[in-house]
């Protein structure tokens, strides 16, 4: 795809839009960390153990392998770490089952890429059982590929599932945008070169070097992106 350029006043050259587009998913694309927290407090209480969301916040984003540890280590429960993935999933499946809870603009900005030949990959911690469900309420094809916690050596905020994505379709992460809404995605984005948009959510962003933070993505449309980002790629 040939794509135009713009010229900004301090002569930065702006493409018209990325390469591809690098989604988050949990808390980014669809508002399911309150899903998470609601499942890890009922977890937790059935087995006798104390949680708080202090400690769910420390989990967000997280890979979920890393997040089951830091459950067993904080709440004081004898399960396992897979039998904890596999109990948190089962919950959140079934809370998505019932409702796809959209983040404003979203699916909006999601759909509108796919319209105009923009690949979106959605780059998750969550494991592929979920982010099938989610995906599955989306048209066909809205996501070219899905990088999944379960599919990587390394999780957030390790850059490999974002530098995986750009891999799938050949292209520079540099040319890409992730989207993100937790520090641990934030900096797995910039860590791999991808120029990264934060929208905080339900734990802080702090300021990191390869990010720019907005408040939300409603009304944000695809010629907006490079634009948002166009500070990040005149730095390098």
């Amino acid at each position: 795809m040939t794509l135009s350029h713009t010229t900004e006043p301090d002569d930065v050259v702006v493409p018209a839009l990325p390469a591809a587009v690098l989604w988050d998913m949990d808390g980014t694309l669809v508002d399911t960390e309150p899903y998470w927290i609601q499942a890890e407090h009922e977890l937790v209480a059935e087995h006798g153990g104390e949680w708080n969301d202090e400690f769910a916040h420390q989990l967000v984003g997280n890979a979920l392998e890393v997040s089951a540890q830091l459950i067993i280590e904080k709440s004081g429960i004898t399960l396992t770490v897979p039998e904890i993935i596999d109990a948190l999933l089962g919950r959140v499946i079934a809370q998505v089952e019932r409702r796809v809870p959209w983040r404003p603009g979203a699916r909006e900005l999601l759909l509108e890429l796919g319209t105009l030949g923009v690949p979106s990959l959605l780059v998750t911690m969550s494991w592929r059982s979920l982010a099938d469900m989610v995906v599955g309420r989306l048209p066909e094809g809205a996501f070219e590929h899905l990088v999944t916690g379960d599919e990587v050596s390394h999780g957030k905020p390790h850059p490999e599932p974002y530098l995986a994505a750009a891999g799938l379709i050949g292209v520079d992460p540099a040319d890409c945008i992730a989207i993100e809404d937790s520090p641990s995605g934030v900096r797995s984005a910039t860590a791999a070169g991808v120029p990264t948009i934060a929208i905080p959510h339900v734990v802080p962003v702090p300021p990191i070097d390869g990010a720019v933070h907005i408040d939300t993505l409603a009304g944000v449309r695809a010629a907006d992106l490079t634009t948002i980002v166009a500070g990040l790629r005149s730095s390098r």
